[in-house]
């Protein structure tokens, strides 16, 4: 992944970033990201990166701005969540896919399609970011995948330097 390019948003651009957030995970984003300065990252690939002060804590996929698991360890979001026992930590961290069993925990907002937070059962921390193959009240108790992995600690995302 290169980036093309880097800009600082103008404070409407801003503004309508942090509403997006306030809407998709309440008033924590509030605290985390207010009084800081943004700037956009593009890349040679299909999502763009917003740096809050410098780090890549936000990123935009398909017109949607989401955090990162950098941005939601910041967040410590309680929306927008699943929860999957510690069996299937180790699998999820290295990338892999969330399955349906090794769920615990998720919000009953989830929606097919939309970006999730994939946290460890014991400690609440953010593992991984995904997107829902089913909507919430079919992601537990099922067999099969529940959440395609998008990004994950330790990934290129994760390590990137700007």
């Amino acid at each position: 992944m290169r980036i093309k390019g880097r800009h600082h948003l103008r404070e409407d651009a801003v503004k309508k970033i942090l509403e997006n957030l306030r809407a998709n995970f309440g008033e924590s984003a509030d605290a985390v990201f207010a009084g800081k300065t943004f700037e956009i990252a593009e890349t040679d690939e299909e999502q763009d990166f917003i740096l809050v002060n410098g780090e890549p804590l936000l990123f935009s996929v398909s017109e949607m701005v989401f955090p990162t698991v950098r941005g939601a360890l910041r967040m410590k979001p309680k929306k927008k969540r699943v929860v999957v026992d510690m069996g299937a930590v180790k699998f999820v961290a290295k990338g892999a896919d969330v399955m349906s069993p090794g769920i615990v925990d998720v919000d009953t907002s989830i929606r097919r399609g939309d970006l999730v937070i994939i946290c460890d059962e014991v400690h609440g921390k953010p593992i991984a970011v995904g997107r829902a193959l089913v909507n919430a009240d079919a992601m537990m108790g099922n067999r099969g995948k529940a959440v395609k992995s998008v990004h994950y600690v330790g990934d290129r995302i994760w390590n990137l330097e700007v």
